[in-house]
């Protein structure tokens, strides 16, 4: 369940990241097609918090560094170590694809950290981009982190849904290809969440936190070369961890 009040909040962030200009109500009333008094209330109520200003006169709002100062903050208390970056940066220069670092949130898996490949056609994704937990590669590599019991309570709040003809929709479907994974020593997805992307990850446990490092891309660079990215991907976890 989306809070929309919250989500309007963090919409006008986003549209700011986009635009990085100042914009008047009206703009942000019809870029998003609001009303223009909850976007007044909305926005004078960041203004009235520290989180927008006026930078001229009537030419608009524009984010504080507020935003930057309690994200630094926050980050700050259990930052990635240093290594965790160049992992990925490696990774994503030795396969050519987008590789990410996966966290649990819920039933959901989210990005915490990505290089995104810099070919034509490849995997877009950004810090915070979410997917189903039980349905990607990334995900599967998180519940293999979880014990028997907490996979159970967890299974009892997904709703699974069929997006594509390959996506596990039961427990058993889901537990099956885990079991799939430890087999193989490492989770695959071709497809079973979203169309023509294949992913290939393993578990990233960093002290006591769950997380996942995944390569992924179209289903047609990567199909062949699953055991091969798998390889490369463990390897560069062992040797970065060990540093």
């Amino acid at each position: 369940m989306i809070v929309r009040q919250a989500a309007n909040v963090l919409e006008i962030l986003e549209y700011f990241a986009r635009v990085k200009k100042p914009a008047t109500l009206a703009e942000i009333a019809d870029h998003f097609g609001w009303p223009r008094s909850s976007t007044f209330n909305l926005l004078t109520t960041l203004a009235d918090k520290g989180y927008l200003y006026e930078p001229r006169p009537r030419a608009g709002y524009y984010p504080t560094p507020r935003w930057l100062v309690l994200a630094r903050e926050v980050s700050e208390v259990e930052p990635l170590p240093a290594w965790s970056r160049a992992l990925i940066t490696s990774l994503s220069s030795e396969t050519g694809e987008t590789v990410a670092i996966a966290a649990p949130a819920g039933v959901m898996a989210v990005f915490i950290d990505v290089i995104e490949s810099s070919a034509a056609i490849r995997y877009f994704a950004h810090i915070g981009h979410r997917v189903p937990i039980h349905a990607t590669s990334s995900g599967r590599a998180l519940l293999l982190q979880y014990s028997q019991d907490e996979r159970d309570s967890l299974y009892r709040k997904i709703e699974f849904k069929q997006y594509n003809p390959s996506t596990p929709i039961s427990i058993d479907a889901v537990e099956a290809e885990l079991s799939k994974s430890v087999e193989r020593g490492y989770c695959q997805s071709f497809a079973d969440y979203s169309r023509d992307l294949a992913g290939v990850a393993v578990p990233l446990p960093i002290g006591e936190r769950r997380l996942s490092v995944v390569v992924a891309g179209p289903e047609f660079r990567i199909g062949d070369r699953t055991a091969e990215i798998a390889a490369t991907l463990k390897q560069s976890v062992e040797r970065f961890r060990g540093k």
